[in-house]
């Protein structure tokens, strides 16, 4: 299935706090590469592209300061919505999300970033839950291993296997990013107006 021809891109945290090791393994290094991958087609289009930055309010966080920066990959785009958000989901940021797609007559979103388990999957819910068709774009984002407190280990393999069977048929559909790409068309909306 096409995508429509304003579907936007919601690029969230992907920030240089998430490289502190001490957040642990990480699941997925290639990340990146594949956000890069996202981000450059959704620019050659004229799609929209929302970033969306962690600035956290929990003292000591890695996400404040300078781990609140764009990593490498996201260096020169401008961004058509920018939102700062202290909790998981991007709609409850600075900036209105919904109200945003809504007055550009933006229905679908493609979501990556970090971390895949908590800010990019509570975004794809509440996307799905408001109803948007939510594509969600696994090997473009990342988490790390944690620990319980009851002591076991969580993969952060299991978390994206859990991840994907949380979304996938409920409130969004879960591919690859060479899916997405497949799905994209080189047209703009008519009438499609940036921030």
């Amino acid at each position: 299935m096409t995508l429509t021809p304003n579907t936007a891109l919601v690029v969230i945290d992907v920030q240089t706090g998430f490289d502190d090791p001490s957040w642990g393994r990480r699941g997925n290094p290639g990340a990146e590469r594949n956000i890069g991958r996202l981000t450059a087609r959704w620019r050659s289009a004229g799609r929209p592209i929302v970033l969306v930055r962690h600035v956290s309010t929990t003292p000591g966080s890695l996400l404040v300061g300078a781990g609140t920066t764009f990593k490498p990959v996201l260096a020169g785009i401008e961004p058509d919505l920018l939102i700062t958000k202290s909790v998981h989901s991007a709609f409850h940021g600075d900036h209105d999300l919904a109200g945003w797609l809504d007055g550009r007559g933006i229905t679908e979103f493609v979501v990556a970033g970090i971390q895949t388990n908590r800010c990019c999957e509570t975004t794809a819910r509440l996307g799905g839950d408001l109803g948007y068709r939510v594509l969600f774009a696994l090997d473009a984002t990342d988490t790390s291993d944690e620990v319980t407190s009851g002591g076991r280990l969580v993969t952060a393999e299991e978390f994206t296997v859990a991840t994907a069977a949380n979304l996938d048929g409920h409130v969004a559909e879960t591919l690859s990013t060479t899916a997405v790409l497949a799905r994209e068309s080189e047209r703009v909306a008519p009438g499609f107006l940036p921030a």
